[in-house]
């Protein structure tokens, strides 16, 4: 019977965790396929056959890759999404999907209140232009009394609550289940999305991803004009066409992503924009999160693998 688990995300990608170590200890093989990169369905194809455990990143599982993997029993991600992972197919073969509850939040909220930041100050231009040699100031806003609206109230969404709190804004916060005992000290209150819209002078979301962009062409256009969008969720919460128009007319004053629909994304206008921040989904990229979410994602992938069959 296989006993190899293989390993893809990028932050794992070369081994050396302390945590893989209680894997092996454990009698397991790893596998690191394709160190510093997703892997392509075609090698996902090749190497998960001989797997009993996927410790996954973020690229797609779908139903014929698990198709293909008949000894698989667990995907591990290392982080909380799961919509890159076929459920069905996967509970329809048994294949148990566990996920690193929490183990990010703390940094993808630090990286959204930065990106806020760095957009309101339009830090990256002016970095840009001293680079370049030439001496370009452009007024900013403090946050001090504006309001911050969040969209999304889970484990990342409060911490930007308590953050953006904390600078001293009021924030307001849209959630389709809102927890009433989620209270914290300072101006805040739960609301509506169109009336979070209107009144935030900057937007986040944090939110799982929809049918259709949350953020679309009546969305922008609802919003409090000279707002600041930020997105370190999902790249399908945004109609990149419908922000793009926005910065060009004025409404938006500035957009940041983290977050891509294919990871390096295909050069677009959008991210070329000059008032347009773009890191590559370095949200949870920190020394701390990483060694959260992998701990965790090894104790999930052990504790299903050794339950007997």
């Amino acid at each position: 019977m296989t006993n190899r688990i293989a390993v893809t995300p990028r932050s794992l990608s070369q081994g050396g965790h302390p945590a893989l170590a209680a894997l092996e200890a454990a009698g397991y093989d790893l596998l690191f396929p394709t160190p510093g990169r997703q892997p392509t369905r075609e090698e996902q194809l090749r190497f998960l056959p001989s797997c009993v455990g996927y410790l996954a990143g973020v690229e797609p599982i779908t139903r014929e890759v698990l198709a293909a993997a008949p000894g698989l029993k667990v995907i591990s991600r290392n982080g909380v999404g799961v919509d890159s992972v076929d459920l069905t197919a996967a509970a329809e073969r048994g294949v148990a999907v566990e996920t690193a509850a929490g183990a990010n939040a703390q940094g993808v909220a630090e990286l959204a209140i930065a990106l806020m930041l760095a957009g309101l100050r339009h830090i990256p231009p002016q970095d840009a232009a001293l680079k370049a040699d030439r001496w370009q100031r452009i007024r900013g806003r403090e946050v001090a009394g504006r309001t911050l609206g969040v969209v999304g109230c889970g484990q990342i969404g409060r911490r930007v609550v308590r953050l953006g709190l904390g600078l001293g804004m009021s924030v307001r916060a849209f959630d389709a289940f809102p927890d009433p005992e989620f209270t914290p000290a300072g101006d805040f209150s739960y609301t509506t999305m169109d009336d979070l819209l209107a009144r935030a002078d900057a937007v986040t979301l944090h939110c799982p991803p929809a049918e259709r962009p949350l953020i679309d062409k009546a969305a922008v256009a609802a919003m409090r004009p000279g707002a600041h969008l930020v997105n370190t969720a999902r790249a399908s919460l945004v109609d990149d066409g419908a922000v793009l128009d926005a910065l060009e007319d004025g409404r938006l004053i500035g957009y940041a992503t983290d977050v891509y629909d294919q990871e390096p994304p295909e050069p677009q206008e959008l991210f070329h924009h000059p008032r347009v921040i773009t890191t590559p989904h370095i949200g949870g990229y920190t020394g701390e999160s990483v060694e959260r979410a992998t701990r965790a994602a090894v104790e999930n992938l052990l504790r299903v693998l050794t339950v007997p069959s």
